[in-house]
This record gives structure tokens, sequence and C-alpha cells, in this order.
């Protein structure tokens, strides 16, 4: 199996200085590139002269993560991408139950591993942790992080499971599958079109696993930290593109009316806490949504359908009403 681990970089020079060594003193199996989103400062310089065994793709501007990857992968020949944020530092042998559980069906079209922070490594991370899935409603959420809880580590998520949606931040996706699908939709910008893009994975009726022998320490909010206007903006358009595109039509508009009467409860709570910039980024966000609906609906494929992999319960309901914090 050719792999290629593809790490997109703008202006990250001090971030390839501290996480560079790792990856590639753990990943003798994999060919590494950085995909370079028109940086202006020194990181490209800086892996010319210190890791010429790097192969640099310059894009030739910075179209955030899904342009940025999308452009990148056009130039590079692999079976398998790993899609690695610039902010993670991997494990000794993380590769190698990856590629094992590959090979067990071929249908396996992507793989997460164990996700866990950086800042404190026995704590789960927030993009990621131990893999994903979305609620009734279309919230997403992950094993050992709903909402702002973050689970310590304890081996409770060390298996290896179908999953909904595989992380951005460590995303390793079958190179032929990541091309038929037209790879990430680049109206996102950043932000929720991995799971765009694993959801059309399943509607396509191939698999998504979490991997967890494999573990990796992301910083996270290396590009947008949760406290972002735009994080909240970008999450919240974003996963309404997510229903529109991906929900069968007797599922999908009722659901985005729900989800739209939701979010603005949510505006609600963030102008109770004091956030008012949030709730501003709420109202924005819906108001791109309307302006991008009729784009987004042309997106729509004739594949689509219900899945399994929808957890039943209200994510929302069980964490703020019942107290619910934990995935288990």
């Amino acid at each position: 199996m050719k792999l290629a681990i593809v790490i997109l970089n703008w202006n990250g020079q001090q971030l390839l200085e501290q996480f560079l060594p790792s990856i590639v003193s753990y990943s003798k199996e994999a060919k590494i590139y950085i995909a370079d989103n028109a940086s202006t400062d020194n990181s490209i310089e800086f892996v010319s002269a210190n890791y010429p065994e790097i192969i640099i793709i310059k894009n030739n501007i910075n179209g955030g993560y899904a342009k940025g990857y999308n452009d990148a992968l056009k130039h590079i020949t692999a079976d398998v991408y790993c899609l690695l944020n610039s902010d993670i530092e991997v494990t000794e042998n993380w590769l190698v139950p990856i590629v094992s559980v590959f090979k067990t069906d071929k249908n396996i079209a992507a793989i997460q591993p164990k996700i866990l922070d950086y800042k404190d490594k026995s704590k789960f991370e927030y993009a990621g942790a131990g893999g994903g899935f979305i609620d009734k409603y279309g919230y997403p959420f992950c094993r050992g992080r709903i909402f702002d809880n973050i689970e310590t580590d304890t081996n409770q998520y060390n298996d290896t499971i179908d999953i909904f949606w595989a992380s951005g931040a460590c995303l390793f996706i079958k190179s032929e599958v990541y091309h038929k699908l037209n790879g990430f939709d680049e109206n996102y910008f950043a932000h929720q079109e991995e799971i765009d893009l694993c959801w059309r994975i399943q509607n396509s009726g191939q698999l998504i696993k979490y991997v967890g022998a494999s573990s990796v320490y992301h910083v996270g909010g290396a590009t947008l930290t949760t406290q972002n206007p735009k994080k909240t903006f970008l999450n919240f358009r974003n996963s309404l593109f997510n229903l529109i595109k991906n929900l069968p039509k007797n599922k999908g508009f009722w659901l985005v009316f729900t989800r739209l009467c939701l979010d603005g409860l949510a505006g609600i709570k963030y102008m109770l806490d004091g956030k008012p910039l949030h709730t501003f980024a709420i109202i924005k966000a819906h108001f791109s949504f309307y302006g991008n609906l009729y784009k987004m609906l042309k997106k729509r494929t004739s594949s689509l359908k219900k899945h399994d992999y929808f957890n039943t319960k209200s994510i929302v309901w069980d964490y703020f009403v019942k107290g619910k914090k934990t995935y288990i």
C-alpha cells in the first residue's frame, strides 16, 4: 500500500519546526508532502533546508482547508492519503494499525486514529477524539467529546469500530475514493468539510473506521480557536450545508427547519452568556446558508439515504437537559 502523508501549511513555520521531527521519525512507511497554501513566512524555506526528503507542493492561493487539499492532491500519486494537520505529534508505529485495518476489508474508504490533546495527553482532543457521529438533528459529536466536555482517556475507546465521520485533523482516505467523490466541497472553506465528504462516502455504500490502536496528539485551534466568531459562523453554516446536501428529501427539509430553530436558541444562549459576537455569527451563518441554498441543492445526488450510524437521541437534550456529558 502506497501511503502519502500530506500536511497542509499556511505560515506555519513554528508548527513545522515543532512537529515535523516526530512525523519524519515515525513515518518510514510513507512519503511526506507539504501542501503550502501560499505562505508568506519562511516555512517553506525551513522545510527545504532541513528536510530535503519532504516534497513541497505550492498552491497559488490560500483557499483554506478544502481547496488547499483539492489543489495539492491532484499532484500526488498514492493508494491512501493521510491528511494531517500541521499541529499534530504522531507516535511510534502509528501507521501500522491503520494499514492493517485497511487490508481487512476493501470496502473501507477512510480511517481515523485516536486523537488526544497535545496540551494534556491524558485527555481526548476536541477535533475527532474517539470517532465522529451525528445525532438525530444532524449535530456532530465524538466519543470522548460531547460539546465542550472532554473525557480522560482510560482506554475506553481502544477499539476498532464503524463511525459516521472521521476527523480532518488526521484523515486517512483512499485516493480513488477521494477523487471519485470530487474531494472536499470548496464552498465550505474550513470546518465540517470532512463530515460532508464522509457523508458522501456513506452514501456511496463504503465504510469509515476508527482505529484506537493508533494514537496522535493534536494541539487544536491553531487556525481558529473556539473563541473566534468566525469558527462559530463556519460551523453553524457548514453543518446546515451538510444536511441539505446529504439527507433524503423526505427527511432533509423538516430537519433543516428544526435545526434553524435550535440554532436560534443557541444564539440566545450565546447572548445570555455575554457572547453577542457569536450570536451575530449564527445570524450571519443562516443568511449565508440561504444565499447558497440553491447551489447546495444542485450538489445533491440520487443516492441519498438514511444511515444506521445516525444516533437516534438528541445530543442537545441529553447534554443540556438530562446532564449526560459523556458518550458512554
